[in-house]
């Protein structure tokens, strides 16, 4: 494929599903930068050389008229750039419920503003680890890991998501409670037909007049005529738009690369070899990350409990007092790990949801209340301690939603991939215009999200 100018946009529900899409783009050779917000046309100016962009979004945290207002102005501006498809980028375990991050909501802005009656949804990520099979998702312990696979309402962590637990496999069930858009399946005997008989049966679904049509997906070998299809079916509209996981990048490079030799189609990063201290930021109870942080801390970390009340209650001189802390350790050689949690069963849990409460916080926005304040406080201090340390190099934070108000806090504008360190979460380099954090390299992963080891390994460098 000869990519001449801009063609691809996708709008991601939280930061770190966004940087999962950068990384499958970049690792494909689609020149591609990851924006906070949409972009307007003199930023794009700026990047001549795009293939794609990304919009780095956080209507997953968001309650469904929230998210109209968010998406709308979004999803109007990105219309205006006229491109072949646009896809809003779910969670590859699809976290939603009728209340939070309604994906119900996202596809019926999606379908007005781009003026689509029809709407595909890929949500297998097989990479990744994340399988449908007649419409049922079943999901890895775990990204970038070897964790036992789970049906979805059975996976130990999804089934107990603090915010929108999964109880429900069957995806097209999941989804009927958060619509009343008609929605179909093309299954996984179906989709193992080409590329022209897919686009028949999503064309009859049409006919039938289903708005929402599933496309099952379990090996990396099928998505290429997924792609395939994905574009014959972008032919019959001005602009798709399409919902999905990270399959749906996947399913793309793999069809616009299918012509190309193995060497041209693999993009050569440079190795990371060297240990420095970073300073880690997480806002994530996800047992993955919990062993994560022990892991680290074993290793050597230097652990800062934050105090969550603290937080809540936006205690500036407390938030001065962490960043010494931080500054303190890094300057003397040793990484630092911020957490606001331990895993599912830390009390701090527990006091964040009660002290949200009792200031006032209406119950319904009590999630929202807590990810925002957490991840600002965790890119105020990130901000900070990147101004006065002078060998901090590389921010990691840990959490979906809180990476969205972490980067944000930060003063980041954009970010591109710069080297892989477990997929799904890139080392990227942040554009932070008038910001301490501008030109650092800085990486953003799920809850999720890698090995044991993973803030281990994030401490190597560049030789």
């Amino acid at each position: 494929m000869s990519h001449s100018k801009l063609r691809f946009a996708y709008y991601g529900d939280d930061f770190t599903g966004s940087t999962d899409a950068l990384e499958f783009l970049s690792n494909a050779g689609v020149k591609t930068r990851l924006f906070i917000d949409a972009p307007a046309p003199p930023q794009l100016e700026r990047f001549p050389e795009l293939e794609a962009i990304g919009v780095a979004g956080n209507s997953r945290s968001l309650a469904p008229e929230d998210m109209k207002v968010v998406l709308n102005k979004a999803f109007n501006q990105l219309s205006q750039l006229h491109l072949k498809q646009v896809h809003y980028k779910i969670c590859s375990t699809f976290d939603s419920s009728p209340e939070i991050g309604n994906i119900g909501t996202a596809i019926s802005v999606g379908q007005s503003v781009f003026k689509n009656t029809d709407t595909p949804v890929l949500a297998a990520a097989p990479a990744l680890g994340r399988y449908t099979i007649f419409g049922n998702m079943f999901a890895r312990m775990g990204i970038g890991s070897n964790g036992r696979i789970y049906r979805l309402d059975r996976h130990p962590s999804m089934s107990n998501h603090p915010v929108t637990p999964a109880h429900e496999a069957d995806l097209t069930l999941h989804l009927e409670k958060q619509t009343d858009l008609k929605i179909g399946l093309i299954d996984i005997n179906q989709i193992a037909e080409s590329a022209e008989k897919i686009v028949e049966y999503y064309n009859e679904l049409t006919k039938e007049e289903y708005q929402v049509i599933f496309i099952d997906a379990m090996y990396i070998n099928q998505l290429k005529n997924i792609g395939n299809a994905l574009d014959l079916i972008s032919s019959q509209t001005e602009t798709l738009f399409t919902v999905g996981s990270s399959g749906v990048e996947m399913a793309m490079t793999e069809y616009w690369n299918a012509n190309k030799s193995t060497d041209d189609d693999k993009v050569k990063w440079p190795e990371l070899t060297t240990t420095r201290p970073i300073l880690v930021g997480s806002g994530s109870c996800s047992p993955v990350t919990s062993r994560q942080i022990e892991t680290a801390l074993v290793a050597g970390f230097k652990s800062i409990a934050l105090d969550v009340t603290q937080l809540l209650q936006n205690n500036t001189v407390y938030i001065i007092e962490i960043a010494q802390q931080a500054i303190d350790s890094i300057n003397n050689g040793q990484s630092v790990l911020l957490h606001t949690s331990l895993g599912v069963t830390d009390s701090r849990n527990e006091s964040s949801v009660k002290t949200a409460l009792e200031l006032g916080i209406p119950e319904e926005k009590v999630k929202e209340h807590i990810g925002y304040h957490f991840g600002t406080t965790l890119g105020t201090i990130a901000k900070l301690v990147a101004n006065k340390s002078k060998d901090l190099k590389r921010i990691v934070i840990a959490g979906g939603d809180t990476s969205s108000y972490a980067a944000r806090a930060m003063g980041i504008e954009s970010v591109e991939m710069i080297a892989p360190l477990s997929i799904g979460a890139p080392i990227c380099r942040a554009s932070a215009p008038e910001s301490s954090v501008d030109g650092m390299e800085v990486n953003f992963k799920g809850g999720q999200v890698g090995s044991p080891d993973y803030f281990i390994q994030a401490t190597k460098h560049f030789s």
